[in-house]
């Protein structure tokens, strides 16, 4: 658990993500000193910048040294886009094999803190009930996908680091490729269920996303985390609550066999969802900010 008050030096993997850019933007403001490590090795908000463009190059050397944890939030997106074969290849390389170049940089900088490794709800079976970090794994892609992903970042533990596994839900922000997009769809009468809509909605809202992870850093808390809001909901009841945000009654429904034809695979992201609770976080004493979807929704729609 890290002291009251002691300033951290944070290497951050993927900071110019969604996500990563507003976890570099935490850590900045309660004043950590951060590096933010991106494809492109920009700057993130006035933070100093390492280029690194994953597996296919060496980590630069002594990125590690010194520092007193790693947030790995690197992956190619799984949603949004079809699995082409070509983009299999890139989901893995940008997960899996990042992960392991990283992971093997570790002894050679001396690194012995703490490792935040991103991992997805999907790899929970795709069942109706709840499901905790000490659920068992599904089967199909994404759930072995998710497998593999965390058996690499597993590696660092008998390094004597804290492996911390971000089961990370449908992250709600008013930008990025999820919640923007949906508020289209819905101003647009277009918003209704997806295949049936029965299936859960694992959402959390990225305040708590961005908070939950830094609570994890903070703490001495190892293994899985799963990052949703307590109150879980099934899509077609998160999309009846958008539109009722958005003074829609209507919304059309999209039937399973036209988001295949569209998304092919992919749309398995949409179709199959799981039930997460936030076992650990509850149990652990994290407050969320926004643990129901009411107040979520509402707090996001300014800047959608």
């Amino acid at each position: 658990m890290v002291a009251k008050g002691h300033v951290l030096r944070v290497v951050v993997v993927g900071a110019s993500g969604l996500i990563g850019r507003r976890v570099v933007a935490g850590l900045v403001a309660r004043g950590d000193d951060v590096v933010a490590v991106s494809r492109s090795g920009a700057e993130v908000e006035g933070v100093g910048g390492a280029r690194w463009a994953g597996p296919s190059e060496p980590l630069p050397d002594g990125l590690l040294d010194g520092a007193d944890a790693v947030i790995n939030l690197a992956g190619a997106p799984l949603a949004g886009r079809r699995w082409t074969d070509a983009y299999r290849v890139e989901i893995r390389e940008s997960r899996i094999d990042l992960t392991r170049a990283l992971v093997a940089a570790m002894p050679r900088d001396g690194f012995a803190g703490a490792f935040l490794s991103a991992s997805a709800v999907g790899i929970y079976v795709d069942r109706d009930e709840e499901l905790d970090e000490t659920s068992a794994p599904g089967d199909g892609y994404v759930a072995e996908l998710c497998q593999d992903w965390e058996a690499e970042a597993e590696r660092a533990s008998p390094q004597g680091i804290r492996v911390v596994l971000l089961r990370s839900g449908l992250v709600l922000a008013d930008e990025g490729p999820l919640f923007p997009r949906m508020v289209s769809l819905a101003r647009w009468f277009l918003g209704g269920s997806l295949g049936g809509g029965r299936q859960w909605f694992p959402w959390i809202h990225v305040a708590d996303e961005v908070g939950l992870i830094l609570w994890a850093l903070d703490g001495d808390l190892a293994g899985p985390l799963n990052l949703t809001a307590p109150g879980a909901v099934r899509q077609r009841e998160f999309a009846a609550a958008l539109r009722r945000e958005l003074g829609r009654t209507v919304g059309c429904p999209t039937p399973r066999i036209a988001l295949r034809l569209v998304l092919g695979e992919a749309a398995h992201v949409a179709l199959e969802g799981q039930r997460p609770a936030p076992r650990a976080a509850l149990d652990g004493g994290y407050a969320f900010r926004f643990p129901e979807l009411g107040p979520a929704l509402r707090d996001l729609r300014g800047g959608a």
